[in-house]
């Protein structure tokens, strides 16, 4: 069976016309184009199973890097009242943006999850998934630079807030949910007095929570009135924040978080980022391994085009049509 393995190099013609750019999962259209044009399947390269282990140890190792890093740096911002901008931008956003650059974005989000840190490993998460989603907004390089940037620290205000706040295990009360919102505040002015740094950074860290609709806080902004770049950090905090275990709530399944976000749960978000975030996802998942919510594991197949998020999904033998099981949805994503 080669639907859903992914092949290591670029698959040609004997003239050089790609047929099937390297890295990509094979699904039923890229056979139908290798049988039309004779390929000879045998002499396709795969990416094996070793290959895949490999990436995903590595894209674990830069997320716990940049997780490590970001914990004693924002530790430091906390007893120095003063962001080392020159380190941020020289360390640290490097880190980032390596990740981003994983060719697997299933192995990238298992790795950003977080499952008991979650302050430090957010801001690495949403800092890593902006990135993407800049990419695939196909945003100028400098713009994604600075997107890298002020999405990993636009959370730096929580260090004003106390850590019974921050790790309270049950619901905020209205006093306390009032003290959490104002990390918003708190991070705007450290960063527009950050020396270099440029003002939409500091817009990020005001405007993150804000919500189309003028739902949002601190400032009830509408979305005119927001920075782009807020709008894409507020998609990539939402999405981690649903697939992370907190202290208060478990991780949400897949399929929930990609239905709430096109509904609106989370409030009014940029329909755009999210098109284009939701989609590329979803696209990906063609060869993933994936768990159902009856706790069967399947592999991907085929994307419904009229229904994405409930694919043809294969477990052992057995073909299941999401589309027509609709008490069966994907849990989780694994690789």
């Amino acid at each position: 069976m080669l639907l859903g393995k992914k092949v290591k190099y670029d698959v040609t013609t004997s003239f050089g016309l790609v047929l099937v750019p390297g890295q990509s999962v094979l699904d039923q259209e890229h056979l139908n184009l290798l049988q039309q044009h004779r390929i000879d399947l045998a002499d396709i390269i795969f990416i094996s199973d070793e290959e895949i282990e490999s990436d995903k140890d590595t894209s674990q190792a830069l997320v716990e890097k940049a997780t490590l890093y970001a914990k004693e740096l924002f530790e430091r911002i906390r007893l120095h009242k003063k962001i080392p901008l020159l380190e941020v931008k020289n360390e640290l956003i490097p880190i980032v943006q390596e990740a981003a650059d994983h060719p697997n974005i299933f192995q990238l989000f298992e790795a950003v999850k977080a499952k008991d840190e979650y302050t430090h490993r957010h801001n690495i998460g949403v800092g890593i998934l902006s990135t993407l989603i800049g990419k695939w907004l196909n945003l100028a390089e400098a713009e994604v630079a600075l997107l890298s940037l002020a999405a990993t620290m636009h959370d730096v205000g929580k260090i004003h807030i106390s850590e019974e706040i921050l790790l309270k295990p049950g619901k905020l009360t209205a006093d306390e949910f009032s003290e959490m919102k104002k990390h918003t505040i708190y991070g705007y002015n450290m960063l527009k007095e950050t020396v270099g740094l440029s003002y939409r950074v500091a817009l990020v860290a005001l405007q993150h929570h804000e919500r189309m609709n003028g739902s949002g806080y601190p400032l009830k902004l509408k979305s005119e009135q927001m920075d782009p770049m807020s709008r894409i950090v507020a998609v990539a905090d939402i999405f981690h924040a649903m697939s992370s275990t907190r202290p208060y709530h478990e991780a949400m399944p897949f399929y929930e978080i990609v239905s709430r976000m096109r509904q609106g749960f989370f409030g009014e978000l940029d329909p755009q980022i999210v098109a284009t975030f939701l989609n590329n996802m979803i696209q990906s998942l063609i060869g993933r391994r994936v768990q159902l919510t009856d706790g069967r594991w399947g592999e991907v197949i085929y994307i419904n085009p009229t229904d994405d998020t409930n694919p043809l999904v294969r477990v052992n033998e057995l073909f299941l049509d999401l589309s027509k099981e609709r008490h069966i949805h994907i849990k989780q994503v694994i690789s």
